[in-house]
């Protein structure tokens, strides 16, 4: 009930019934899927999306007009942005629980707590501007019809995020998720040379994938958004984030069931909040290949002495 209502939810708050009902059965488990719960999860999903669009409710949807030559620089290129995207992702992660602890440092009574991060956020908006504040579904919107933002949008969407699920306000994370992924590609579509729109929506989702752990769900969830021309880029950035983010999550309560890395030593079967990942880097498997490696050299110098 649990991951349908999950399903549900998602599905009918961004019109995307698929990629909601994947995101229910992927987000408990780290790299498990229960399929058991695939059928309902779909017909939740599919049922609460109908649901709402009988209401009246209309849904974002932006088709990118995305359909570049396959080439091995653009696959590079993909690659590249789905570990810059890791990269932001880990950033969130990692600021989201910096202020969590600061926040429970702060033995104060909670609405004076609420209160002190109300006033922060104040100030911020008048340094800065009113669009960090709420959704940002402005914000969204222009960068995927390619307008261009400052770098650092992402960076204080951040900040305003976290200040408010950490001190008395309450929310959700996956529209700023969508904010600060869209607004990151900023930084680097240039650097890229590819379309700022089409960054931009690789970008969303691949934040979404790094941060909650979900790679085939946002992989979907881009067809649904933006059209299925930037699909394989999208679910290669996708994976990419995904890897990047290692064994971290938005969503602390998410269970470890797979490691990520070999090179990486966790107890698998536990809530993210509770691992330690460990560096283990085998050391027969790198002597193995230096023996490897030093032979080979060998045996083209005495072929070109020869």
């Amino acid at each position: 009930m649990v991951i349908c209502g999950i399903s549900a939810d998602l599905a009918s708050v961004f019109g995307t019934p698929i990629a909601g009902a994947i995101f229910g059965v992927e987000i408990l488990f780290i790299g498990s899927i229960l399929y058991d719960v695939l059928l309902p999860s779909v017909i939740a999903g599919i049922i609460s999306y109908h649901i709402s669009s009988a209401f009246g409710i209309t849904y974002f949807y932006h088709p990118i007009r995305f359909a570049p030559v396959f080439s091995e620089g653009l696959l590079i290129k993909t690659i590249v942005a789905g570990i810059y995207f890791g990269i932001v992702s880990l950033l969130m992660i990692k600021t989201m629980g910096l202020f969590k602890n600061l926040s429970s440092k702060i033995q104060l009574w909670n609405p004076l707590k609420g209160l002190i991060g109300g006033f922060i956020l104040v100030v911020l908006t008048f340094i800065f501007s009113k669009q960090f504040l709420g959704l940002g579904l402005e914000t969204i919107k222009s960068t995927l019809e390619g307008t261009t933002v400052l770098w650092y949008f992402f960076i204080l969407k951040i900040i305003f995020t976290v200040i408010t699920l950490n001190f008395g306000g309450s929310g959700g994370v996956i529209t700023p998720i969508f904010f600060i992924g869209a607004t990151s590609s900023a930084i680097f579509s240039n650097l890229l040379g590819i379309d700022k729109a089409t960054t931009s929506a690789i970008g969303l989702v691949s934040v979404l994938a790094g941060a909650t752990n979900t790679p085939i769900a946002s992989s979907i969830m881009a067809i649904e958004l933006f059209g299925a021309s930037v699909a394989p880029y999208a679910a290669l950035s996708c994976i990419s984030s995904f890897l990047i983010t290692g064994h971290k999550s938005i969503h602390p309560s998410q269970v470890l069931a797979i490691k990520k890395s070999a090179s990486i030593q966790v107890e698998i079967g536990k809530e993210i909040s509770e691992v330690e990942p460990k560096i283990h880097l085998r050391r027969r498997t790198l002597t193995n290949a230096i023996l490897t490696i030093s032979r080979k050299i060998k045996e083209k110098v005495i072929k070109s002495k020869k």
